[in-house]
């Protein structure tokens, strides 16, 4: 904005008032006024609003003044002053903003162009948050509608992770733990460093160019287990000290053990029948199995949700290749879940791949009833 002073030329006789250009009024403006909003853990709380403007090539400059206003019918109010050419404003920001430079003697430019911090830059959440359940890790992986979207090429600037504790029991993810994992560029994310048989809840939001952040996707609970690759078991007629198999051994602590198949503590055992085909066969009592797809399924983390419990059965089931199969098992500490993807069968042995969830009561892996989120994966 410009500054004038009205300066009276007095001889020795007073003959008139002249208004001259006050030297402060020549300053040079700020350029290039721009915004970005820093994200919280709130998408309708940014932590603050960063303004950045280019620096005029005036040594006249002392420093440069702030201005703001919250609707576009408000009167500017002078915000701040600032030697640097940035400036943060901390909290929910204002409207609009512009900034004018200013010398040692009070005099300020012409104001920078306006800038308007633009909701309309809001992109939507990510749609169809989905999961796959790791040993120690959880792959997460969502749709590319906030990205691909009508106009959302020129505003998309990446997403944000967001992780807390998820409460089984209850089904409810904790509203108070929310942490940021991190942010990617790209529609999956890998979570590591996670416990086996730790509940999380995780949530992804679009942040534009401009640092808005959309709401939150639906959440999404998973909780990693045990899993190993390419076990082989033999046939309890090939060779019996390697033919039964047991998810966790409470005595020793140990995961995935194979045991003599004539232990009566083992989860199953494999055995051959006449016409050569290999077979599962539940060993304890408190032990049963289902086929968990009546299709093959391309993977072990293709195994998200365990059948119903009518499913299971203490009778023994044909080792196919390709096929998943869900253990039932009861501990002491409850009920667990253990799958195997059989991978290939040989008249004296077959190799599978495994996965345990040690989490008790960690209910048939899936959905909680009247739980507000996906079902917990596998």
């Amino acid at each position: 904005m410009s500054i004038r002073r009205l300066a009276c030329i007095l001889p020795l006789v007073l003959a008139a008032c002249t208004e001259v250009v006050d030297p402060g009024a020549s300053l040079g403006e700020p350029g290039n006024l721009r915004y970005e909003l820093v994200s919280s853990d709130n998408p309708y709380l940014p932590a603050e609003a960063l303004l950045r403007w280019d620096e005029p090539n005036d040594d006249r400059v002392a420093n440069y003044v702030v201005y703001s206003r919250a609707s576009e019918g408000d009167a500017w109010s002078r915000r701040a002053e600032t030697t640097s050419s940035t400036f943060h404003d901390e909290g929910v920001p204002n409207l609009q903003y512009f900034v004018s430079s200013e010398d040692d003697e009070g005099n300020e430019s012409d104001g920078s162009d306006i800038v308007t911090i633009d909701e309309r830059n809001r992109l939507p959440a990510p749609a169809r948050l989905t999961s796959i359940s790791l040993d120690r890790a959880v792959q997460l992986a969502w749709d590319d509608n906030a990205r691909t979207g009508p106009g959302a090429a020129s505003l998309f600037r990446s997403y944000r992770v967001y992780a807390t504790n998820y409460d089984l029991d209850a089904g409810l993810c904790n509203a108070d733990e929310w942490l940021l994992e991190g942010s990617t560029l790209s529609e999956d994310f890998l979570v590591t460093g996670i416990g086996n048989g730790v509940p999380r809840c995780f949530a992804v939001s679009t942040v534009s160019q401009d640092g808005n952040e959309s709401v939150w996707s639906a959440p999404r609970a998973d909780t990693p287990r045990y899993d190993a690759r390419n076990t082989i078991i033999d046939a309890l007629q090939s060779r019996p000290a390697t033919s039964a198999f047991r998810f966790f051994d409470a005595a020793t602590g140990g995961f995935g053990t194979l045991l003599d198949g004539s232990r009566s503590d083992a989860d199953f055992r494999v055995e051959r029948r006449t016409d050569g085909s290999l077979w599962l066969t539940p060993v304890r009592a408190d032990v049963r199995v289902a086929l968990y797809s009546t299709l093959p399924v391309t993977d072990l983390t293709s195994i998200d949700v365990a059948p119903v419990r009518s499913a299971f059965a203490a009778g023994a089931i044909e080792a196919v290749p390709g096929y998943a199969y869900v253990f039932e098992t009861s501990l002491a500490d409850g009920l667990h879940y253990g799958a195997v993807r059989v991978t290939h069968v040989s008249r004296d042995y077959v190799i599978l791949d495994w996965a345990w969830q040690s989490d008790p009561g960690n209910p048939e892996l899936r959905r909680v009833r009247g739980a507000p989120i996906g079902a917990p994966a596998f």
